[in-house]
This record gives C-alpha cells, structure tokens and sequence, in this order.
C-alpha cells in the first residue's frame, strides 16, 4: 500500500480548518438584529429624558401649550429612570369636526411616543394641525425633562425643597379654564388657590362649592390625589389637572436649586420659566422669560390676541413689552398705546413668570 506522505496530511489538515472557519463565518450574522434594535431604543430613550451622563430622571413633566389653527395642544409626559412610560394630551383642540379628530390622533400620537421615546412621531393623516402641535409641546416637556436632568434633579436624596408660589397651566373644560396656584414651603403645600374657575350661570355655585373644598383637599393631601367634588366633575377634573402641573413646576424649582450648588464654576444658571395664562376682552395672553442670575434676559409671548386688528395691535404690542420686560426687569413696565388689553394681560402674565423664578 501506497503510504501518504506527512507534509500532504498537514495540508489537508490546515485546507479543512480553513474551509470550516470560513463556513462559520458566512452563516453567523454580520450583527445581531435585536441587539442592535435595543441599542437603538436605549439611545432614544437616553436623548428624551435624559441631559446629563449618569443623570437619572423621573417625574411628570407638562410642555408648553402649542396654539394650532384650531386650539392649543398640550401634552405632559411620565419618565421613570430615563424612559417615557406615559404620554397624554392634557389640551387638545376640540368642538366640531375637531372632537373626531383629536378622538383619531391623540391615542395613535401617545403610544408613538412611547414607542420611540421621542418627538420624533409620525404626523396622523387627516388631523396634520393636531400633530404638529402635539410634537410641538412634547419637544418642549422633553426639554424640561433634560433641563432636570442637567440641574441634578432626581439623583440626590430627596433633600431639596422647593419654596414659592407655583402657577399650574391652564385646563381647558367643558364649562371653562380652570388654573391653580400654589404656595410651597419647605416642600410642603401651604395654600392653593383657583386662579381661573368657570363662572356664568350655574357654574358660579358649582364654582363657589367645589373650590374651596378643592382647595383644602390640596393642602391637607400635598398631591393631586385628591376627591372629585360631587356635582362640579369638570372644574374638579380641571382642578386636579392644573394642580399637577403647578407641583411638576415645583419639583423642577426644588431640582434646579439643589444642582444648582454643584456647579463648580460657580456660573449663573439660565432658568426658562411660562407665566400663567392671562384671559383678556381679545383673547389670551401668557408670556416665557429666560433668567439668569435673577435677571430677565428674554421675554416672549407665548400666546397673544389674534384675528381681525388684533394681528396688528399685537405685532405693534409685544415686541415692545419684550424690551420693557428685559429693560425693567419687572412686570412694573408701560401699557402699549392703543394695546391696553393685551398690555395688561401681558403684565399678569409677566407677573406670574416672575413669581415662579422667584423674582
């Protein structure tokens, strides 16, 4: 028999290994799907609610109201460890056609959110204005839940309170706005107070009932958990609603001013704070101011009269006030000629921005 020769065998040998690492390789996939799918959903998450590398947040955080065409859109958001797990309109337009649509979008925009955990959602068909709004102030509670994150909100031990009056947003109700304002110190709730109620007809006795019981509930609870008022559903709900958002703002103070001791450079923090609605003969008005270092550095409206000559009166208004609020540093500034509605509107919605900067 012929004998194989060494040096053939350990040629074969090394072909076959070869052969077999190569088969490996073609079958194994060039990345795993899955992993990389979380990886992309952690990122998201990581950018919605998070501002800070090892910040942790969590909390509720309403954004901004967004004015559409057909009504402003609000939405507020819960993050639990840096992932929304909840996200609601809590103002959305409605009356007519609109009722149908926002029934379509806001439950489809909610769980889009959730998915992706950002703003980054896919407009509804058929209800464009909604969603645009609706990404609108999501991009804005989003923000405020970085801005927690970057003040070291949620990663000391609870020891940082909030002290100072806190205006919650206005709800909107099938009879009316309804607006609360708190008083806190040292973390606790003091007072609160409904700074918009329905009124007319028989709203004002379910107004004057439920308030002052409402009122009572808030202080002796320190949450929004607390009873509906029998016969006043709507204001009650409304009620609890603004409540919650007056709280969310005291938390963020009580977040920002324990971070804001960490800073090793010792810089001014810029702190962006929306005054309370402002109802006027024309329409509403509610102003943002940036502060820093206790100083108005920006003015804005939010909202302002529109239609018919209030595009004008407002276009001739608000820049002015812009300045004035920057200039005085105060809501003690000069009414508009030919503006008096909206100057006013503007100076108490001013005057609120202030009190929750603490200014």
């Amino acid at each position: 028999m012929r004998k194989s020769h060494p040096l053939r065998r350990v040629v074969l040998a090394t072909a076959a290994t070869v052969s077999g690492i190569v088969l490996l390789l073609s079958l194994k996939p060039a990345s795993d799907p899955g992993a990389a799918q979380a990886a992309g959903a952690g990122a998201q998450a990581q950018e919605a609610a998070q501002g800070g590398a090892g910040a942790v947040v969590s909390g509720t955080m309403t954004g901004d109201a967004a004015q559409t065409q057909y009504g402003a859109v609000q939405v507020r958001i819960t993050v639990v460890a840096n992932k929304i797990t909840k996200a609601e309109a809590v103002q959305a337009p409605k009356g007519g056609t609109s009722d149908q649509k926002t029934a379509l979008a806001v439950p489809k925009l909610n769980a889009d959110v959730v998915a992706k955990q950002s703003a980054n959602v896919d407009t509804v068909s058929g209800a464009t204005y909604t969603s645009e709004g609706y990404k609108k102030s999501l991009q804005s509670a989003i923000d405020k839940a970085n801005a927690s994150a970057g003040s070291g909100q949620g990663q000391g031990s609870g020891s940082a309170q909030a002290s100072g009056p806190f205006t919650g947003d206005a709800v909107q109700t099938q009879y009316g706005a309804v607006q609360v304002r708190i008083t806190v110190v040292g973390g606790k709730i003091t007072k609160a107070e409904a700074v918009q109620a329905p009124k007319g007809g028989t709203s004002d006795q379910k107004t004057a009932l439920s308030v002052p019981k409402l009122n009572q509930e808030a202080v002796a609870a320190g949450s929004a958990d607390i009873d509906s008022v029998s016969g006043a559903t709507y204001t009650s709900e409304g009620y609890k609603k603004s409540l919650q958002s007056a709280l969310d703002k005291a938390k963020a103070g009580a977040g920002a001013s324990s971070g804001s001791g960490n800073a090793g450079s010792g810089a001014a923090q810029a702190k962006t704070v929306t005054g309370a609605v402002a109802q006027t003969q024309y329409g509403p008005v509610q102003v943002r101011i940036t502060v820093t270092g206790k100083k108005i550095t920006k003015a804005e409206a939010v909202q302002a009269p529109k239609g018919g000559t209030s595009d004008q009166k407002t276009e001739l208004a608000v820049p002015k006030l812009n300045q004035e609020a920057v200039a005085a540093g105060s809501a003690d500034i000069d009414s508009v000629s030919g503006a008096t509605y909206t100057s006013e509107g503007y100076k108490k919605s001013l005057q609120s921005a202030l009190d929750q900067a603490g200014g």
